[in-house]
């Protein structure tokens, strides 16, 4: 039986924080113990937000805090060309459809519809896609994409679970109301989410699916902000054929007001805090991860 793998994937769009030490610290304790593998993916699909400064402080992080990953480190940047091709089956067997509004416009919906009762929310709390692509004839959809508009790439839920059947995932931590063994996961509470845009090959949904397949993770261990998000990826991975990894969500590192951390949080960035000459069995109590 080949070794698990584990891996952390942060995007390089600010700086590490407790949060994500907890996260990185856990996987490579867990990879160590169990004899398997750490890798490490840069998730930089977001070429706006995404620098190169904060890769770089990525690597220093980790290294400092006594890390060290299979190489070489996977970006998804260099990816692009696989998420489309992907895409692009999807949308060949009937499952993905164009959303054409706008931000805004997607925003005057919901409220239009907030005034008529409460409009569904996701489990992060946005509201569910409001517009009139799942309905739009196939002719009026290309009318639209090829007036040169820009477009959301939707997947059709209802059908894909039709497709899919019934889904569950081995969860070894909990949710966030205590969750834990086998989970039914319930993609329908997402809406038609998107897969892809116009000018982006794919969305975080799709982009970690796929990584975590071509790399052959077998143990994906995060925070339990993406508890039910796992509920979409289970239905993708059913979808495209890809293995089902076994999952564990820990409970997060918060601030004293009780939010979880955020990059903008830079009295807890692990820079921050190795500047004020703390080290990294300091960092690691603060994460609240045991020594390994």
């Amino acid at each position: 039986m080949p070794p698990p793998v584990f891996r952390f994937a942060p995007s390089p769009n600010g700086y590490l924080h407790l949060g994500h030490a907890r996260s990185a610290l856990l996987n490579f304790d867990l990879a160590r113990a169990s004899g398997g593998q750490f890798l490490l993916r840069i998730e930089d699909i977001d070429t706006a937000r995404c620098r190169p400064e904060f890769e770089e402080a990525i690597y220093e992080d980790l290294d400092w805090l006594g890390l060290s990953w299979e190489q070489p480190v996977r970006r998804q940047s260099e990816h692009f060309d696989l998420y489309r091709e992907t895409l692009v089956r999807l949308d060949q067997e009937g499952l993905l459809y164009r959303s054409f509004e706008s931000r805004t416009e997607i925003a005057r919906l919901v409220a239009e519809r907030d005034t008529q009762g409460r409009w569904p929310r996701d489990p992060d709390g946005a509201p569910l896609y409001p517009g009139a692509g799942a309905t739009q004839s196939a002719s009026e959809q290309a009318r639209l994409e090829q007036s040169g508009l820009p477009f959301a790439l939707r997947l059709k839920v209802e059908a894909a679970m039709h497709q899919a059947g019934h889904l569950t995932w081995a969860e070894s931590g909990e949710g966030p109301l205590g969750e834990t063994g086998r989970v039914v996961a319930q993609p329908q509470a997402w809406g038609d989410v998107v897969l892809g845009r116009k000018e982006t090959p794919a969305s975080y949904h799709l982009s970690v699916v796929i990584d975590d397949a071509v790399q052959g993770v077998t143990h994906i261990v995060r925070g339990q902000d993406l508890f039910w998000a796992t509920s979409v990826h289970r239905l993708l991975q059913n979808l495209l054929g890809l293995p089902e990894p076994a999952y564990r969500h820990h409970a997060l590192v918060r601030d004293e007001s009780g939010a979880k951390l955020s990059k903008s949080s830079q009295s807890t960035a692990i820079r921050a805090l190795r500047a004020t000459g703390l080290s990294p069995g300091d960092v690691r109590r603060m994460a609240g991860v045991e020594a390994g």
